[in-house]
């Protein structure tokens, strides 16, 4: 889970006429699924920008949806998808979401495929832009937040924030309405027909947890085989969510403290020295940015960049040897990790992946945080991890947005639905496990398989126990026992 600045290094963090007890026959007022023309993939984009080679038995497509579905034979516009055919005896599709929100699920599944081989023998894997995201009518928003992000700290974020606002109502005043998860979970029922599926079979991982819930919410009798990696639990308040996820990155960084020192750390002899002089650092930023090339790493950006390798241990070595060059002057790989993050491509451009956030974000929640809860907000932050405290931001990302959002996405109650599978770590920096917990009790329908070791998303660290728990269900139907748990 990933606003204007402040909300951006905190966040993942709509009308609807559907009832939460939905059936396999569309919401009254929806439009009928249209099809899908499958075709050669021509614009799949790597971590570099770079164009990706799509490899054997992938495909894309668009499946055209209403844009306003209180006008469901009105305008509409395409979701962009990508499917990797099934190399065995088929069972029908898997659909995924990978998070954000904001990412593309189409490029996402275009690079991570061969991590979902064995599902990938009975299903159809499928992905899909939401809508907002890139692809889909993608939210655009000028160069605005390339120069947010390039501020000093010091810097007027309220006059930042307007003029970022306003560039998006100017670009993408048509889309800004109509995003958000309950319109994309809309979209997913649409998508599930389109596919020949009776029921969908899913698998999201953190915001794709909240995508999945609301499905399951709206539409309980077409749940198939759904699991939920890194779960995240709507329902919490900006400021809880604010709190949890500081508390997730500030564990994630004494636990990657104590692995560095372990094995001989360039940051410090003890862990306490090293998370010192990480913040250190950081702070420093705010005075001192360093040079790369012709751009320079800024505090924000420098937030950003230390963050990024906390999401999995996979990557601790990156943040061990980034931040040590960086001491020295060279800020390359940090500012490298910085643009992963926001989407920077090599030739200056950006996805719109943090415009998308803010976009679904501001749509998924009525509140809309004034500069002095924003301050209290920041004071309790700084207390706990002080890496993301945001001084110098005076409000909140949503309080100058101009779509008014509603909090129907974060009412969850997934009554009749078939089991759904929820998967939290124990060692989860952003989605933290107490979310997993109260996300499966709010499902009615959920079952919690707990994994003991570090990272965001689960399956996605190779865990055997995890891949074979994920793996039983989604081919075998085999419901996972109370109780279990994985360990690292």
């Amino acid at each position: 889970m990933k606003k204007p600045i402040a909300t951006f290094l905190l966040g993942a963090v709509v009308l609807t006429a559907c009832s939460t007890g939905g059936t396999s026959a569309p919401p009254a007022g929806a439009s009928t699924a249209g099809t899908v023309a499958w075709s050669a993939c021509t614009d799949l984009v790597g971590p570099d920008g770079k164009q990706l080679t799509p490899g054997p038995g992938v495909e894309c497509g668009k499946l055209p949806v209403p844009l306003d579905y209180t006008e469901p034979e009105g305008e509409k516009i395409d979701l962009a998808l990508i499917r990797v055919k099934a190399t065995g005896d088929r069972l029908g599709s898997l659909v995924f979401n990978f998070g954000g929100p904001g990412a593309s699920g189409v490029d996402s599944l275009a690079m991570s495929a061969s991590a979902f081989s064995k599902l990938g023998t009975r299903y159809d894997l499928v992905s899909f832009d939401p809508r907002g995201v890139d692809r889909s009518a993608g939210v655009t928003c000028g160069n605005e937040f390339a120069e947010m992000m390039a501020s000093d700290a010091d810097a007027d974020q309220d006059a930042l924030a307007k003029e970022f606002v306003q560039a998006c109502r100017q670009e993408s005043g048509k889309v800004l309405p109509h995003v958000g998860t309950v319109n994309a979970a809309k979209d997913l029922d649409l998508l599930r027909a389109a596919l020949g599926d009776k029921q969908l079979n899913y698998l999201g991982f953190s915001y794709g947890t909240h995508l999945g819930a609301v499905y399951a919410t709206h539409f309980p009798k077409n749940v198939g085989r759904f699991v939920l990696d890194s779960a995240f639990d709507p329902s919490v308040t900006y400021e809880e969510r604010a709190v949890i996820q500081a508390t997730g990155f500030d564990q994630a960084l004494d636990a990657f403290a104590e692995d560095c020192v372990a094995q001989s750390c360039e940051l410090g002899a003890t862990p306490a020295a090293v998370v010192k002089t990480i913040e250190d650092f950081v702070e420093g930023l705010k005075t001192e940015p360093i040079k790369v090339g012709d751009r320079e790493l800024t505090y924000w950006l420098g937030q950003l960049a230390v963050i990024t390798p906390l999401y999995a241990k996979q990557s601790w070595p990156v943040l061990e040897q980034a931040t040590a060059a960086a001491l020295k002057g060279n800020a390359t790989i940090l500012l490298a990790l910085a643009d992963s993050y926001t989407g920077r491509r090599a030739d200056g451009t950006y996805s719109t992946m943090m415009t998308s956030l803010q976009a679904i974000n501001c749509a998924d929640y009525a509140e809309r945080p004034t500069s002095a809860q924003m301050a209290k907000i920041n004071e309790r932050v700084k207390k706990i991890f002080p890496v993301l405290s945001f001084d110098g931001v005076t409000s909140g990302g949503c309080e100058f947005w101009p779509v008014r959002g509603d909090d129907v996405a974060r009412r969850i109650d997934a009554t009749g639905s078939a089991p759904i599978v929820v998967v939290g770590g124990k060692g989860d920096p952003a989605t933290p496990f107490r979310w997993a917990t109260s996300l499966t009790e709010k499902l009615r329908t959920g079952v919690l398989v707990t994994y003991e070791g570090e990272g965001h998303g689960a399956y996605l660290t190779g865990d055997n126990c995890v891949m074979k728990t994920v793996d039983a269900y989604v081919i075998d139907g085999k419901v996972p026992a109370a109780g279990t748990t994985c360990g690292a």
